[in-house]
């Protein structure tokens, strides 16, 4: 059942495997299986998508029903016994997982060696309700009033280029001064091209940047900022080494760039919040509560 509503939810059997862990052949062995078992079809199968038959939309539906009613009670059993324990799904966007998430996973699991992670790591919003993840790590605006979201850490989005871009094309000094340059811009920032900055004395402005490239991940801007191929805004957990190792350049001193941004973590709103998900959130705050991107003072 689980197996089939992975599917469903993925959208298809390669998708799948992410979501259960097991090999593509597994996952259709084990929907064909449960179809042989009651004797329906459950999918419509065909070269480019998958779709529910009648039965197999009725059948989706009550396994949603049947298998959270199943979590609520190993829930109940792990808080009566405080044993942390299960599959533990979390979501997480692709650059903070990468560069400051996959570093714990490990001391994580040496604390508690019966929770099982199934991490996936993706910039899009998910659902945490609806695709069945226990939490999730957001650095964006909190819309979702049926989350509990806890802060983690602070997140400053720098301006920064390489010491040989700016030898070439010059340092900007002023916000206005970077209409003039190209700019290496991430696809899924909200506010496009248009960026607010504010000053230290209590000055604004707004300056639209001139983008010559757009990409949908964070660590390629950076790595295109230090090989001189333009001016980066990223966030300082992105950007902060760079800079500490000479290799990128903050600009715009006493400026601060874009909106303020939190890290969060987020899980349903339950009576009963599993002893994993609980585990796991106070791991995160103990983690970031000194930011391990922000510079160290030295000895």
């Amino acid at each position: 059942m689980e197996t089939f509503v992975a599917v469903v939810e993925s959208g298809s059997f390669v998708s799948a495997v992410d979501v259960t862990g097991l090999s593509k052949p597994a996952v259709s062995r084990q929907v064909s299986e449960l179809e042989q078992f009651l004797g329906i079809r459950l999918l419509h199968r065909t070269t480019r998508r998958l779709s529910l038959t009648d039965e197999g939309r009725l059948y989706f539906s009550r396994c949603k029903e049947l298998l959270g009613a199943i979590q609520d009670v190993e829930s109940e059993v792990g808080l009566n016994s405080d044993q942390a324990c299960g599959r533990l799904r979390i979501g997480a966007p692709q650059d903070f997982g990468v560069e400051q998430l996959a570093p714990l996973w490990g001391l994580f699991t040496e604390r508690h060696p019966l929770i099982t992670l199934n991490i996936t790591l993706s910039d899009r919003t998910i659902d945490l309700v609806e695709e069945g993840y226990d939490m999730a790590i957001r650095i964006s605006a909190l819309a979702d009033s049926r989350m509990v979201a806890r802060p983690l850490a602070s997140v400053r989005l720098i301006a920064c280029a390489s010491p040989a871009f700016l030898e070439k094309h010059g340092t900007p000094r002023y916000p206005t001064e970077l209409r003039d340059y190209p700019f290496i811009s991430y696809s899924y920032q909200s506010n496009g091209d248009e960026w607010l900055f504010r000053h230290v004395d209590g000055d604004s402005c707004s300056v639209r940047v001139r983008s010559t490239v757009y990409v949908n991940n964070g660590v390629t801007c950076r790595e295109m900022a230090k090989a001189g191929q333009g001016i980066a805004i990223q966030p300082d957990f992105i950007v902060n080494a760079a800079i500490q190792s000479g290799e990128l350049v903050e600009l715009l001193d006493g400026w601060t760039t874009g909106e303020k941004l939190v890290v969060h973590t987020l899980y349903p709103t339950r009576n009963h919040l599993p002893p994993k998900v609980q585990r796991m959130r106070d791991f995160l705050i103990e983690q970031f509560k000194v930011p391990p991107w922000c510079p160290r003072p030295a000895a």
